[in-house]
């Protein structure tokens, strides 16, 4: 059994991905087993920039091998806008009653515009200073006429999915995981684990 460090604070994202993961040959560590490490600065342009940034940096700080993901929602009609500055859209201390608000009201201002939205994300598994495996998962859909649901987390109650007629936010967690952008990623990932373990 491989020790795998998931680099999130985010317990959502953990129960998610230890699903995803289940059965993959990975025994998960958290973050938390490392509180004096700093979160590194965000600064890439994209969700893969971002995704490899994190990665490398814990696995230098941890020596471990560590999975980190980027992920977030992009709205054509905003012109890509939350992308990867979904975390801290509206400022990072809004919460996201808040960010819906305020997609909603610039939403407001271009009522013709079609909603179409995508959820991203981007992982990357480093050990060390070596990049073993990047992919990608995405999902589209639109930006629902009001939040609906209060399943899953996040983006999810305004994210709507046409095949299925509702939010994210109104799936169950079997699934929302079955369609998402991060079950996608993570099957990837444990579709590597399982062929060409590190």
């Amino acid at each position: 059994m491989k020790r795998l460090v998931v680099a999130t604070t985010n317990q959502h994202k953990v129960r998610e991905i230890r699903a995803l993961l289940d059965g993959a040959g990975v025994e998960l560590r958290t973050l938390a087993e490392w509180p004096a490490i700093e979160a590194p600065e965000e600064t890439g342009h994209t969700f893969e920039e971002n995704a490899r940034l994190k990665a490398l940096y814990y696995g230098r700080a941890t020596g471990e091998l560590v999975v980190a993901e980027d992920s977030g929602l992009e709205v054509d009609a905003l012109g890509g806008e939350p992308g990867v500055e979904s975390a801290r859209y509206g400022g990072v201390e809004a919460d996201y009653p808040r960010k819906f608000a305020l997609i909603y009201k610039q939403l407001a201002a271009r009522p013709d515009t079609p909603r179409a939205a995508r959820f991203v994300c981007a992982l990357a598994l480093v050990r060390g200073a070596h990049v073993l495996f990047e992919t990608r998962g995405t999902v589209e859909g639109e930006i629902a006429s009001a939040p609906r649901g209060d399943g899953g987390f996040g983006y999810d109650p305004i994210f709507f999915y046409p095949p299925f007629g509702q939010t994210l936010g109104q799936l169950n967690g079997v699934q929302k995981a079955a369609i998402s952008h991060r079950g996608q990623a993570f099957r990837k990932l444990r579709g590597f684990f399982l062929s060409n373990a590190p």
